[in-house]
């Protein structure tokens, strides 16, 4: 199916239900609340037991699942979205995940438990974690969760539901399944077992492994979730960030890709927005303002929170939104009764005693405007930028100082960045599952429905596969950026290696230096150019920038980070329709900018909101 539209671009929030009573009237009286703040709906999410460890209806029973089936049913008579976590805190898993379906290593079974898991006291094991190796184990995990609220079936009364699927959090170390030793002897010619222990004393033979380990999550787990989903008649809207993959190959399995910011940057969501525009996706949503100012552990709270400042989460969403983001998910509302005091440890609070509650409903509209705008036509694309996987895979941990509690592997690409020096061509990502099957025709490079003038590449590995993709574009007439001739990664060797990547070196049009392969102008010319973002839609071009200071956004963001953003100017030119225009970029302290260009000229659209100072 193609990923759904949702009916507007209004934001969802994440509703956290704690473990304990469930009443309809505090269902209805938050849905009230969020329809009144210009919520397009809500995401269900299933959470622990608070402080008196008052348990819930059984996980899955019809008991628990009355309660969600009328906030569903309530907010689609409000004309809410209503979505649902597929399953309890994060990754999958529980205790009704039998052990034939738990998570395995190569050594046994996996020791990661889930924690934090409704119906299960704080503190206490909450069951194995789901085998995300394995279809078949997925596919059972799923349908029971189906089952219990008698989907598809009620999907006429419901709507269509977003299934989501947080990210991979799935321990790596280890990760095996059964038939995985096979299918490795089989593809690699030699027995893995052997390095198991001790891989990082190993990186060509741990590269064949995780070769291996992301076609079984890309084939058992990505491609089989989206499936079930549909089963379930709903679709999929999934995180794939931290899993051991072709980054961009997973998201572009999942109907919405979904990033997250501020715990990941919000250029991060260069790969997400990748994927959907390579598979003709057109939502790229978020899992906006989580640990904005730090994560502290259970049970919190985080550093500032219900003390957040709204024009730091504005600074955050226009980061966002000129990095592709068109969908955003608040992060988040806790379950509450009119005057409750719940919150979930590791968010910015939403509700009515939100620090900035009376802003949100503007703050809405706000983004709302921005993405309605920037859906309309396709992403500009003209360079496409190699992602390094085999780099990647080569290499092992981040260095200490620059990890954080959502990264520690450097597959993981949250230190990878798209070249500043080709930021006014709006680079975009491409990987090797995606050049396997593209072909360069009529002046563009075909990759999936993007297409691009020419490719840069700045890998020190490349296996001869990707060699060959190239040497095959080359020789259709490419122009390829290649940095410097790649080295063979992983045990096996071939010996036609090194004549494949001289005969691509030899082709007229490849070249170390990137100024000559460069086919046009730049979309965009300036001097230390801010994050921005442009759609287009026949000859209209729909631009949008974020203050300079965004790109400044790091995890953890400074309390009061926006005061820091001064007014800015800057003179640029603007290359569509083989016009130039000559314009200034004006903004005052912390605000953007949204216009549509075409031959006509340029028209500017209003997106004014003002959160004031941070305190």
């Amino acid at each position: 199916m193609n990923a759904p539209l949702f009916s507007s671009a209004k934001p969802y929030t994440r509703w956290w239900w704690f473990s304990g009573p469930i009443h309809l009237a505090d269902i209805r009286a938050q849905l009230d609340w969020v329809k009144a703040n210009n919520f397009g709906g809500v995401e269900i999410a299933w959470l622990y037991p608070l402080d008196n460890n008052q348990l819930g209806a059984p996980w899955l029973s019809p008991d628990w699942a009355e309660p969600v089936l009328a906030a569903a049913r309530y907010a689609a008579e409000l004309d809410l979205g209503c979505d649902f976590t597929m399953g309890s805190a994060w990754p999958f898993g529980g205790f009704h995940v039998p052990p034939e379906d738990a998570s395995q290593t190569y050594a046994g079974p996996s020791p990661q438990r889930l924690e934090k898991a409704w119906g299960i006291p704080m503190g206490a094991d909450g069951g194995p974690i789901l085998n995300h190796l394995d279809r078949a184990a997925v596919h059972r995990y799923g349908r029971s969760f189906g089952a219990a609220l008698q989907l598809p079936a009620r999907t006429a009364e419901l709507g269509t539901p977003g299934f989501f699927c947080d990210s991979w959090e799935v321990v790596p170390d280890g990760l095996w399944t059964r038939g995985f030793e096979t299918a490795f002897q089989q593809r690699f010619g030699y027995d893995m077992l052997p390095f198991m222990p001790n891989q990082n004393d190993h990186p060509d033979e741990r590269y064949d492994y995780r070769r291996l380990l992301s076609d079984y999550a890309l084939n058992e787990f990505y491609a089989p979730y989206t499936a079930l989903c549909h089963e379930l008649g709903g679709f999929s809207r999934v995180q794939c960030h931290g899993s051991p993959t072709d980054l961009l190959a997973a998201y572009a399995l999942a109907d919405v890709p979904e990033t997250e910011a501020v715990l990941f940057d919000p250029d991060f969501a260069s790969f997400a927005v990748a994927a959907a525009a390579h598979t003709g996706k057109p939502i790229v949503s978020v899992e906006a303002f989580t640990c904005m100012y730090g994560w502290n552990p259970y049970p919190g709270p985080g550093p500032y929170q219900k003390e957040e400042q709204l024009a730091d989460l504005k600074l955050v969403a226009d980061g966002l939104m000129a990095n592709g983001v068109n969908q955003f998910f608040w992060h988040g509302m806790p379950y509450n009764p009119p005057g409750g005091d719940q919150r979930f440890y590791a968010t910015t609070h939403v509700g009515p005693d939100s620090p900035f509650a009376s802003q949100i409903a503007a703050f809405n509209t706000y983004m709302e405007t921005i993405c309605s705008a920037m859906r309309q036509g396709k992403p500009y694309t003209d360079v496409a930028v190699y992602l390094p996987l085999e780099d990647a895979w080569m290499a092992d941990e981040l260095p200490l100082e620059i990890q954080k509690p959502s990264s520690k592997y450097i597959y993981e690409f949250q230190e990878t960045k798209l070249p500043r020096f080709l930021k006014g061509y709006q680079p975009m990502w491409v990987s090797k599952s995606f050049l396997d099957e593209a072909e360069y025709a009529n002046g563009r490079l075909h990759c999936g429905k993007s297409q691009f003038n020419w490719l840069f590449v700045d890998a020190v590995w490349l296996d001869l596969e990707t060699v060959t993709t190239l040497l095959r574009l080359a020789r259709q007439g490419l122009p390829i950026c290649l940095v410097r001739a790649p080295q063979e990664p992983g045990r096996v060797k071939h010996a036609s290696y090194s004549t494949t990547v001289a005969e691509l070196l030899a082709q007229p049009n490849v070249s170390a230096d990137w100024q000559q392969c460069r086919v046009q102008p730049p979309l965009l010319v300036g001097e230390n150019l801010p994050d921005f973002w442009c759609t287009v839609d026949g000859d209209e071009h729909t631009l949008f920038f974020a203050h300079p200071a965004s790109q400044a956004i790091r995890y953890p963001m400074r309390y009061g980070q926006a005061n820091e953003a001064k007014a800015w100017q800057q003179p640029v030119q603007l290359n569509i329709n083989n016009q130039t225009f000559d314009l200034t970029l004006s903004l005052s302290a912390g605000q953007s900018l949204l216009f549509r260009a075409s031959s006509a000229g340029i028209e500017p659209i209003a997106v004014d909101f003002d959160p004031g100072p941070a305190r």
